[in-house]
Protein backbone atom coordinates (compact mmCIF):
# COMPACT_ATOMS: atom_id res chain seq x y z
CA UNK A 1 0.00 0.00 0.00
CA UNK A 2 2.98 2.55 0.18
CA UNK A 3 3.74 2.37 -3.45
CA UNK A 4 -0.11 3.00 -3.96
CA UNK A 5 -0.51 5.47 -1.28
CA UNK A 6 2.57 7.53 -2.96
CA UNK A 7 0.76 7.41 -6.41
CA UNK A 8 -2.70 8.09 -5.31
CA UNK A 9 -1.06 11.52 -3.84
CA UNK A 10 0.34 12.10 -6.45
CA UNK A 11 -2.45 11.79 -9.09
CA UNK A 12 -5.12 13.41 -7.14
CA UNK A 13 -2.45 16.73 -6.77
CA UNK A 14 -2.25 16.61 -10.58
CA UNK A 15 -5.86 16.45 -10.72
CA UNK A 16 -6.77 19.37 -7.84
CA UNK A 17 -8.98 16.77 -5.77
CA UNK A 18 -9.25 16.85 -2.00
CA UNK A 19 -9.47 12.96 -1.06
CA UNK A 20 -12.66 13.77 0.74
CA UNK A 21 -14.43 14.10 -3.18
CA UNK A 22 -13.39 10.30 -3.73
CA UNK A 23 -16.36 8.25 -4.42
CA UNK A 24 -15.29 4.92 -5.10
CA UNK A 25 -11.23 3.83 -5.02
CA UNK A 26 -10.58 0.60 -6.43
CA UNK A 27 -7.08 -1.00 -6.74
CA UNK A 28 -6.01 -3.58 -9.20
CA UNK A 29 -3.54 -6.05 -6.79
CA UNK A 30 -2.49 -9.65 -6.58
CA UNK A 31 0.12 -8.80 -3.69
CA UNK A 32 -2.03 -6.58 -1.20
CA UNK A 33 -0.34 -6.19 2.26
CA UNK A 34 -2.33 -8.75 3.85
CA UNK A 35 -5.14 -11.11 3.53
CA UNK A 36 -7.33 -8.22 4.94
CA UNK A 37 -8.50 -5.93 5.33
CA UNK A 38 -8.03 -4.65 1.39
CA UNK A 39 -5.10 -2.50 0.07
CA UNK A 40 -8.19 -0.45 -0.83
CA UNK A 41 -9.23 -0.05 2.33
CA UNK A 42 -5.60 1.03 3.63
CA UNK A 43 -5.04 3.73 1.39
CA UNK A 44 -8.20 4.99 1.83
CA UNK A 45 -7.29 5.16 5.49
CA UNK A 46 -3.90 7.09 4.47
CA UNK A 47 -5.23 9.78 1.90
CA UNK A 48 -8.43 10.79 4.06
CA UNK A 49 -11.02 9.49 1.71
CA UNK A 50 -13.61 8.79 4.29
CA UNK A 51 -16.19 9.42 1.74
CA UNK A 52 -15.21 6.44 -0.74
CA UNK A 53 -16.39 2.88 -1.35
CA UNK A 54 -12.82 0.94 -1.50
CA UNK A 55 -11.93 -2.36 -2.46
CA UNK A 56 -9.20 -4.49 -4.58
CA UNK A 57 -9.42 -5.98 -7.96
CA UNK A 58 -7.33 -9.54 -7.26
CA UNK A 59 -7.37 -10.33 -11.69
CA UNK A 60 -3.33 -10.06 -12.05
CA UNK A 61 -1.69 -8.17 -14.93
CA UNK A 62 -5.46 -7.19 -16.10
CA UNK A 63 -6.19 -5.54 -12.88
CA UNK A 64 -5.59 -1.98 -13.85
CA UNK A 65 -7.89 -2.51 -17.19
CA UNK A 66 -10.75 -4.50 -14.84
CA UNK A 67 -10.55 -1.51 -12.54
CA UNK A 68 -11.11 1.07 -14.84
CA UNK A 69 -14.04 -0.93 -16.71
CA UNK A 70 -15.65 -1.40 -13.10
CA UNK A 71 -15.36 2.57 -12.41
CA UNK A 72 -16.89 3.22 -15.62
CA UNK A 73 -20.07 1.26 -14.58
CA UNK A 74 -20.21 2.81 -11.10
CA UNK A 75 -19.69 6.44 -12.95
CA UNK A 76 -22.22 5.47 -16.17
CA UNK A 77 -25.22 5.14 -13.38
CA UNK A 78 -24.49 9.24 -12.02
CA UNK A 79 -23.94 8.20 -8.26
CA UNK A 80 -20.15 8.24 -8.58
CA UNK A 81 -18.30 11.53 -9.88
CA UNK A 82 -14.56 11.15 -8.68
CA UNK A 83 -13.06 7.45 -9.30
CA UNK A 84 -9.40 6.70 -7.93
CA UNK A 85 -8.25 3.66 -9.86
CA UNK A 86 -4.50 2.32 -8.81
CA UNK A 87 -3.13 -0.69 -10.06
CA UNK A 88 0.53 -1.40 -7.38
CA UNK A 89 2.16 -4.24 -7.05
CA UNK A 90 5.22 -5.95 -4.82
CA UNK A 91 6.25 -9.17 -7.12
CA UNK A 92 9.60 -8.63 -5.88
CA UNK A 93 8.74 -10.76 -2.80
CA UNK A 94 7.06 -13.53 -4.61
CA UNK A 95 10.13 -14.73 -6.74
CA UNK A 96 12.50 -17.27 -6.37
CA UNK A 97 15.83 -15.86 -7.13
CA UNK A 98 17.11 -19.09 -7.94
CA UNK A 99 14.57 -19.15 -10.34
CA UNK A 100 16.32 -17.92 -13.84
CA UNK A 101 12.95 -18.04 -15.28
CA UNK A 102 11.21 -15.81 -13.18
CA UNK A 103 13.17 -13.74 -11.24
CA UNK A 104 14.68 -11.48 -14.05
CA UNK A 105 11.19 -10.61 -15.68
CA UNK A 106 9.18 -8.91 -12.58
CA UNK A 107 9.55 -5.53 -10.87
CA UNK A 108 7.40 -3.60 -8.11
CA UNK A 109 5.37 -0.38 -9.27
CA UNK A 110 2.34 1.87 -8.82
CA UNK A 111 0.41 3.96 -10.78
CA UNK A 112 -2.85 6.19 -10.27
CA UNK A 113 -5.46 7.96 -12.22
CA UNK A 114 -8.48 9.77 -11.08
CA UNK A 115 -11.78 9.66 -13.02
CA UNK A 116 -14.28 12.33 -13.59
CA UNK A 117 -16.85 12.68 -16.03
CA UNK A 118 -16.31 13.69 -19.44
CA UNK A 119 -16.71 17.26 -21.04
CA UNK A 120 -19.55 17.74 -23.84
CA UNK A 121 -16.74 17.45 -26.62
CA UNK A 122 -16.20 14.04 -24.78
CA UNK A 123 -12.42 14.36 -24.03
CA UNK A 124 -11.04 12.20 -22.05
CA UNK A 125 -13.80 9.34 -22.31
CA UNK A 126 -13.40 5.77 -22.10
CA UNK A 127 -14.52 4.79 -25.97
CA UNK A 128 -14.49 1.27 -25.65
CA UNK A 129 -13.28 -1.92 -23.60
CA UNK A 130 -13.00 -5.70 -23.73
CA UNK A 131 -12.31 -7.35 -20.92
CA UNK A 132 -11.66 -11.18 -20.93
CA UNK A 133 -10.79 -13.78 -18.42
CA UNK A 134 -10.21 -18.11 -19.20
CA UNK A 135 -9.86 -19.52 -15.76
CA UNK A 136 -9.40 -22.67 -17.87
CA UNK A 137 -5.52 -21.32 -17.85
CA UNK A 138 -4.54 -20.51 -14.23
CA UNK A 139 -1.74 -22.83 -14.36
CA UNK A 140 0.38 -21.45 -16.29
CA UNK A 141 1.22 -18.63 -13.99
CA UNK A 142 0.32 -19.06 -10.35
CA UNK A 143 1.29 -18.79 -6.48
CA UNK A 144 0.27 -21.63 -4.64
CA UNK A 145 1.24 -20.98 -1.00
CA UNK A 146 -0.27 -18.95 1.14
CA UNK A 147 -3.94 -19.02 0.34
CA UNK A 148 -6.81 -21.50 1.67
CA UNK A 149 -5.81 -24.32 -0.51
CA UNK A 150 -2.02 -24.30 1.29
CA UNK A 151 -1.90 -22.21 4.14
CA UNK A 152 1.48 -20.44 5.18
CA UNK A 153 3.27 -22.92 7.18
CA UNK A 154 7.15 -23.72 7.79
CA UNK A 155 6.89 -26.58 5.29
CA UNK A 156 4.99 -24.65 2.10
CA UNK A 157 8.29 -21.76 2.80
CA UNK A 158 10.56 -24.89 2.70
CA UNK A 159 8.67 -26.19 -0.43
CA UNK A 160 9.05 -22.24 -2.35
CA UNK A 161 5.47 -22.49 -2.63
CA UNK A 162 4.92 -18.72 -1.93
CA UNK A 163 6.95 -18.42 -5.16
CA UNK A 164 5.39 -17.62 -8.70
CA UNK A 165 5.14 -20.33 -10.91
CA UNK A 166 5.05 -20.11 -14.41
CA UNK A 167 5.00 -21.70 -17.91
CA UNK A 168 6.40 -18.75 -20.33
CA UNK A 169 6.41 -20.39 -23.47
CA UNK A 170 2.72 -21.30 -22.94
CA UNK A 171 2.21 -17.67 -21.16
CA UNK A 172 3.22 -16.28 -24.86
CA UNK A 173 1.80 -17.69 -27.19
CA UNK A 174 -1.72 -17.20 -24.93
CA UNK A 175 -0.78 -13.44 -23.92
CA UNK A 176 -0.08 -12.77 -28.12
CA UNK A 177 -3.29 -14.20 -29.09
CA UNK A 178 -5.36 -12.68 -26.76
CA UNK A 179 -3.77 -9.08 -26.76
CA UNK A 180 -4.24 -9.23 -30.27
CA UNK A 181 -7.55 -10.12 -30.09
CA UNK A 182 -8.78 -7.83 -27.50
CA UNK A 183 -7.37 -5.06 -29.11
CA UNK A 184 -9.27 -5.54 -32.68
CA UNK A 185 -12.47 -6.16 -30.77
CA UNK A 186 -12.30 -3.07 -29.27
CA UNK A 187 -10.87 -0.92 -32.45
CA UNK A 188 -13.82 -2.09 -34.65
CA UNK A 189 -15.99 -1.68 -32.31
CA UNK A 190 -15.19 1.91 -33.25
CA UNK A 191 -14.00 1.52 -36.38
CA UNK A 192 -10.28 2.42 -35.31
CA UNK A 193 -7.52 1.22 -37.71
CA UNK A 194 -3.88 1.06 -36.90
CA UNK A 195 -3.22 4.35 -38.56
CA UNK A 196 -5.48 5.71 -36.32
CA UNK A 197 -3.83 4.75 -33.61
CA UNK A 198 -1.53 7.58 -31.85
CA UNK A 199 0.01 5.33 -28.85
CA UNK A 200 -0.40 2.16 -27.95
CA UNK A 201 0.05 1.35 -24.20
CA UNK A 202 0.43 -2.83 -23.83
CA UNK A 203 0.78 -4.89 -20.70
CA UNK A 204 4.49 -5.17 -20.26
CA UNK A 205 4.66 -8.39 -20.04
CA UNK A 206 8.21 -8.41 -21.88
CA UNK A 207 9.98 -7.81 -25.17
CA UNK A 208 9.35 -10.46 -27.13
CA UNK A 209 5.61 -10.34 -26.25
CA UNK A 210 5.42 -6.41 -27.04
CA UNK A 211 7.00 -6.73 -30.64
CA UNK A 212 4.72 -9.61 -31.87
CA UNK A 213 1.59 -7.66 -31.01
CA UNK A 214 2.45 -4.20 -32.38
CA UNK A 215 3.66 -6.59 -35.37
CA UNK A 216 0.34 -8.67 -35.80
CA UNK A 217 -1.49 -5.07 -35.13
CA UNK A 218 0.47 -3.42 -37.66
CA UNK A 219 1.44 -0.37 -35.43
CA UNK A 220 4.56 1.09 -35.61
CA UNK A 221 6.95 0.17 -32.83
CA UNK A 222 7.77 3.96 -32.23
CA UNK A 223 3.94 4.27 -31.49
CA UNK A 224 4.65 1.62 -29.04
CA UNK A 225 4.66 2.86 -25.02
CA UNK A 226 7.56 0.33 -23.96
CA UNK A 227 8.84 1.04 -20.04
CA UNK A 228 10.01 -2.88 -19.62
CA UNK A 229 13.74 -2.45 -19.97
CA UNK A 230 12.97 -0.22 -16.97
CA UNK A 231 11.00 -1.74 -14.36
CA UNK A 232 10.28 -5.16 -15.52
CA UNK A 233 6.64 -7.15 -15.50
CA UNK A 234 5.00 -5.21 -12.80
CA UNK A 235 1.55 -6.87 -13.29
CA UNK A 236 -1.47 -4.32 -12.67
CA UNK A 237 0.86 -1.48 -11.70
CA UNK A 238 2.54 -2.08 -15.63
CA UNK A 239 -0.23 0.11 -17.83
CA UNK A 240 -0.77 2.93 -15.07
CA UNK A 241 2.92 3.36 -14.75
CA UNK A 242 3.65 3.56 -18.36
Amino acid sequence: SDLATSASERALEMAGLPPKKLDLIVIGTSTADMVSPSAACIVQHRLGAKNAVAFDVNAGCPGFIYGLAIAQKFMQDGSHHHVLVVGGEIVSNRIDYKDRSTCVLFGDGAGAVVLGHANEDGDGEILAAHIYSDGDLWELLYVPGGGSRIPASYQMLDQGLQYVKMQGNEIFKYAVRTMVDSARKVMESKRVTSEDIAWFIPHQANMRILTEVAQRLEIPLEKVIVTVHKYGNTSAASIPTA
